[in-house]
């Protein structure tokens, strides 16, 4: 899953990824892996993943990654060209989500492309650049099913209405995600190519000596973040750089000092899973630990499918335990004694934290 980066010139973007490249390097034994040369994967903090490693004592962990996408800084005019236009909002369009990174810091060395540090302003700017693309391109999307009514088929009456809906709110300066749709539009949605559709999460990148409270800047952003549901995250991108620079061990010591209980990154990391709506289910053997992707509400034989396509397609059953259970028993041998080991079939849901077997012919 791909989480884009983007925000104004001079907000923190560049800093902030080149804190999630080398973090990508140094935590745990995954490696960074640079896929394209602005895309950057990093494992998601699990600390189950070390409980199991002390059970089992595998060969290797593997934690599940995501990807982040470091995308040029927008300016004023994007949807009709300006800067690198179209570009940027391709790239913008091949993420899953968004990372809204929002400068909330004063720095006189740090020009500001508007003159000055404006959080309010500077949302409204990328918003409105975003809007106004897809504005035109919803524009697009309402003539040609217009015309495809005319021809008297009733099944674009539906889609129809909804386009417009979502023009009207659009056109109103509202980003997609937030307009008051009826649940059967939902079906039409994963069709439309929108920017202001996709989640977002505001990432407020403050000065290091404001990290830990909330500026009037802070507040700005949590209130735009409120008004559309979304979520922040309070930075500081600088010392996020500084914290990916060290060992883990150090890490931990200068996090402590700092009165910090995780990094800015990790938090990033945690809220785009959430955001995407993803969770993790476990394996656990003398090869490997591995925690593995899957979206809420997928089924065990899809499930499996993560693993090799092999095991869905033969799948007979999954053996499964709750890792609170599992770690509490000691032992796979001691849960199984315990009947805390369920054997589920092809119509189970998975839940978070699931240490499982998957039984499949081949």
């Amino acid at each position: 899953m791909r989480l884009g980066i983007v925000g104004l010139p001079n907000v923190g973007k560049s800093t902030l990824f080149n804190a999630i490249t080398r973090a990508g390097a140094d935590v745990a034994n995954y490696p960074f892996c640079t896929i394209e040369p602005n895309v950057g994967a990093v494992p998601v903090p699990d600390p189950r993943l070390d409980k199991l490693a002390d059970m089992v004592h595998p060969a290797k962990i593997t934690p599940a990654v995501i990807e982040f996408v470091d995308i040029a800084g927008l300016v004023r005019g994007a949807s009709k060209g300006e800067g690198l236009g179209n570009k940027f909002l391709a790239n913008i369009r091949e993420v899953d989500a968004i990372i809204h990174v929002v400068r909330c810091f004063e720095d006189a060395n740090v020009v500001h492309v508007d003159g000055r540090t404006d959080p309010l302003r500077d949302i409204e700017t990328v918003n409105l650049e975003l809007g106004l693309s897809d504005l035109e391109y919803m524009e697009r999307r309402i003539d040609k099913t217009r015309k495809m009514t005319k021809g008297g088929d009733k099944r674009y009456a539906a889609p129809l209405a909804v386009y417009e809906a979502l023009y009207a709110h659009l056109a109103d300066g509202k980003p997609a995600r937030t307009a008051p749709l009826p649940p059967d539009a939902a079906e039409y949605l994963p069709d439309l190519a929108l920017l202001t559709l996709k989640p977002i999460l505001y990432v407020a990148n403050v000065a290091e000596d404001e990290l830990g409270s909330d500026s009037d800047y802070v507040k700005q952003v949590r209130a735009v973040a409120e008004a559309e549901q979304a979520e922040v995250v309070v930075i500081s991108a600088q010392i996020e750089e500084e914290i990916a620079m060290l060992e883990p061990d150090e890490r931990r010591l200068f996090l402590q000092d700092m009165g910090l209980q995780e990094s800015g990154l990790d938090k990033i990391v945690k809220a785009g899973y959430h955001l995407l709506g993803l969770i993790s289910f476990l394996t656990a053997g003398a090869p490997e630990v591995r925690a593995w992707t899957i979206r809420r509400g997928t089924r065990a034989p899809q499930a499996a499918g993560k693993i090799h396509s092999d095991f869905e397609r033969g799948f007979i059953r999954a053996e499964v335990v709750a890792y609170a259970d599992l770690v509490a028993c000691g032992s796979h041998a001691a849960a199984r004694e315990k009947g805390l080991i369920r054997s589920e079939g092809k119509e189970y849901v998975m839940q978070d934290g699931d240490v499982v077997l998957f039984r499949f012919n081949v």
